[in-house]
């Protein structure tokens, strides 16, 4: 039977360990036992922090007027966000040698708030902007994650490891990287909560890049209230990233009985369909519960709806060469520029890029000029598409959130900048389900709430049983 402290979430675990019941070293390593155990066959985690149980003993030494809101609280950060002392590989084995000499400042600010990093989880390489047609989860430097729901299911992408990992309970929670779908994909795959902020408003510095208009981190965790506090922990402005200079950090105070009096819109038929029956079964589910906390529905569709099916990523594959390289110059021992991964992929295919580098070639085919007509047209026509003619005119109406099947909704989201999150809503088949819900740009508060509305009246996360 798994530890009884592994059932903690992350606000009861820091509560527990500040009045004395626990210490942050205890719980340390419980959690590096449980990893030690299963993750030679889930793959979750890449790289073990060998400070961690260090970092722990010095949090206990803390007096209590020093201990912050996440203390002793053991997280997992994805693999391409710079951990101090850790390689940040994001999933490639040309980057093993990369080692950060400085955290990213959404590490930076976990870790004054009482974090103790266990180490990096696994993703889909260069999260997932690699090729098209690899497999979620698989990295030439960590191998396949394993949903530990079941071996043959989907673990999401790209923040693959993270899912797995809050699953599997190897940690309180993961932080995890969303471009699209990269966050909300793992988390509704592997039945936990997935948070996707606002963009900017937890900052980007430190983090390898896919596009600047789109990325963000953000957290995937087993309870809203959670999310909501490392969403608190990490957000605010950062000098080297613009976007997060404009956004204040909202009231992540979640108020009780949200749901009551909220207008929700449901988008039963959204772009990119079919939509299943599992998830048609899910998004009734949610409906009933959304009904009975006293949230009124409405069936709404996007103005846009028809020309957001089909999905386009010309601004991803303009922003990736751009972004990228400004990281990679950083990079003091491994590949300097995009030229530099291809070429050394295409010099050894069968370990490198088992799968192609198919997206790579199209972004290093552009001159990475973001003044170009061509980019320039393409960004105003996500905008136009996700925002001025998609979501903008039904927040007009006066609703708070979408409610989307599955994860129809995700595109949408990323493209817009707007916030989403994912709530499992049990299991069919023995395979989790979600729903997803999303709100307006800064609206990050308010959505929180109403998800912790939802999750309750949902029944929360369950947590798979461990193999025999």
């Amino acid at each position: 039977m798994p530890d009884p402290v592994l059932d903690l979430d992350a606000a009861s675990l820091s509560a527990a360990i500040r009045r004395g019941d626990l210490t942050a070293l205890e719980v340390t390593r419980a959690y590096l036992a449980r990893i030690a155990a299963h993750n030679p066959r889930l793959r979750a985690v890449i790289t073990v922090n060998g400070a961690a149980e260090a970092d722990a003993e010095r949090l206990d030494a803390l007096p209590e007027h020093q201990r912050g809101p996440l203390h002793g609280v053991p997280l997992l950060i994805k693999d391409n966000i710079d951990v101090a002392g850790l390689p940040t590989t994001a999933g490639s084995l040309l980057m093993t040698r990369h080692v950060p000499k400085a955290d990213a400042p959404l590490v930076a600010r976990l870790r004054a708030a009482g974090a103790v990093i266990l180490g990096k989880a696994n993703l889909t390489e260069w999260a997932n902007f690699m090729t098209l047609g690899m497999p979620n989860g698989y990295s030439s430097a960590g191998g396949q994650t394993v949903n530990p729901w079941g071996e043959g299911l989907d673990t999401g992408g790209s923040s693959s490891g993270s899912g797995v990992a809050v699953a599997a309970r190897l940690c309180v929670a993961a932080i995890g990287t969303e471009t699209s779908d990269s966050i909300l994909s793992p988390a509704q795959q592997n039945g936990v909560i997935g948070l996707k902020p606002t963009v900017g408003l937890i900052p980007r510095t430190g983090i390898v890049p896919i596009s600047h208009s789109q990325d963000t981190a953000g957290p995937l965790t087993r309870t809203v209230r959670d999310a909501a506090l490392l969403l608190g922990v990490m957000a605010g402005p950062d000098d080297a990233d613009p976007a997060s200079r404009r956004l204040p950090v909202p009231d992540l105070t979640l108020q009780a009985d949200a749901l009551a009096g909220a207008q929700i819109g449901v988008l039963r038929d959204p772009p990119g369909g079919p939509v299943s029956e599992a998830e048609r079964a899910s998004l009734a589910r949610a409906e009933a519960a959304l009904t009975l906390a006293g949230a009124t529905l409405q069936d709404v569709t996007l103005e846009s709806g028809p020309e957001l099916s089909n999905w386009r990523l010309e601004v991803l594959v303009y922003e990736f060469k751009h972004d990228l390289n400004a990281y990679l110059a950083r990079v003091q021992d491994g590949p300097r520029s995009l030229a530099e991964i291809i070429e050394a992929n295409d010099a050894d295919p069968e370990r490198l890029q088992r799968y192609g580098q198919t997206l790579l070639y199209a972004a290093q085919a552009t001159r990475g000029d973001l003044s170009e007509r061509a980019y320039r047209e393409a960004r105003a026509r996500d905008l136009d598409q996700t925002r001025t003619r998609g979501l903008d005119p039904l927040f007009a109406l006066g609703l708070d959130a979408l409610l989307w099947p599955g994860l129809h909704g995700y595109a949408v989201g990323a493209k817009a900048g707007y916030p989403s999150v994912t709530l499992p809503t049990g299991l069919q088949a023995g395979e989790p389900t979600g729903v997803l819900l999303t709100g307006p740009a800064g609206s990050d508060g308010r959505l929180l709430a109403l998800a912790a509305d939802l999750n309750r009246c949902l029944g929360g996360v369950q947590f798979p049983p461990d193999p025999a």
